[in-house]
């Protein structure tokens, strides 16, 4: 199979659990240190090979689609006071990476800003990263970690795979947690991506109801044909189309994967976390400039 090449990263979200700063300004390009969120999410998908980045977004969120272009003004400035070094630095894509934005139009569920993305993506297989969820960019490899270990074994068996990591007893109501399709021993200190089948996912279950405690991270790879499921989903709760719904109906028909995470993840669209988050960016960075 040809290695995926295509991404969708879901931003038309408004952000409500990081209000009063998402009022102004998208949440996703809230700071990590001294980059915005968004750009480390960006920065993996690169990582892993992805050349076509397609944003799903809002009428409202342009400034995320801005910040990937090319600001001639801003960059003939700096230019002109030579500070080429910071204008390289403002221009940081690779020339062969596209950034699109396609607008969802609707709010109608992380399912439906998916399908949203079908008129660019088209017959491609993909990549669907969540950006209220940064994966730790100073630890590991991202060329071959995650993501890049997901696209891989996708190419190797086609089966869809979905990112997942052991959380703690009292988070598991928090998450969607998988259930496992065979008697698989999970070793919580493994610092490795595997990737094994997966029977489906329990949405939010009490610790006791839980079939394992691997929740879903935020990253999925993708056959084509969660489109068609998606198209053929009925709206469930709040009206919204859920992407957990056609996943259940990809599981049935072609069987997916779990690959489990290595390194640490951050919520930043999680007020408590976020600070965390920016916290330890922060750090890092000052610690790399010393």
């Amino acid at each position: 199979m040809k290695k995926i090449t295509h991404a969708v990263i879901p931003v038309a979200g408004f952000g409500t659990r990081m209000l009063p700063l998402s009022k102004s300004v998208p949440k996703e390009l809230l700071p990590l240190g001294n980059r915005p969120a968004i750009h480390y999410v960006v920065e993996e998908a690169i990582a892993a090979g992805i050349k076509h980045i397609v944003l799903v977004g809002h009428a409202q969120k342009s400034a995320i689609e801005n910040y990937f272009d090319i600001n001639a003004e801003l960059d003939s400035q700096l230019r002109a006071k030579g500070k080429d070094a910071l204008a390289d630095s403002l221009n940081w894509l690779p020339d062969d990476v596209t950034v699109s934005m396609i607008r969802q139009g609707k709010a109608l569920g992380l399912g439906h800003a998916v399908l949203a993305a079908r008129p660019i993506i088209g017959e491609h297989d993909f990549a669907v990263l969540l950006p209220d969820v940064v994966l730790d960019p100073f630890t590991g490899d991202m060329t071959n970690d995650n993501l890049a270990f997901m696209i891989d074994a996708f190419a190797n068996d086609a089966h869809s795979q979905i990112l997942v990591d052991n959380v703690a007893d009292e988070d598991v109501h928090k998450y969607g947690i998988a259930k496992l399709s065979d008697a698989i021993e999970i070793d919580e200190q493994s610092d490795t991506n595997t990737s094994f089948k997966v029977a489906g996912f329990v949405e939010k279950p009490n610790l006791a109801d839980a079939p394992s405690k691997l929740a879903v991270v935020g990253r999925y790879v993708f056959s084509n044909q969660i489109f068609d499921y998606l198209t053929n989903t009925k709206a469930s709760v709040g009206g919204e189309i859920q992407l957990t719904d056609a996943i259940d109906a990809l599981i049935s028909e072609y069987g997916v994967n779990v690959t489990t995470m290595r390194g640490d993840s951050y919520d930043a669209g999680d007020m408590r976390s976020y600070m965390q988050a920016f916290i330890y960016f922060a750090q890092q960075q000052l610690a790399e400039d010393e």
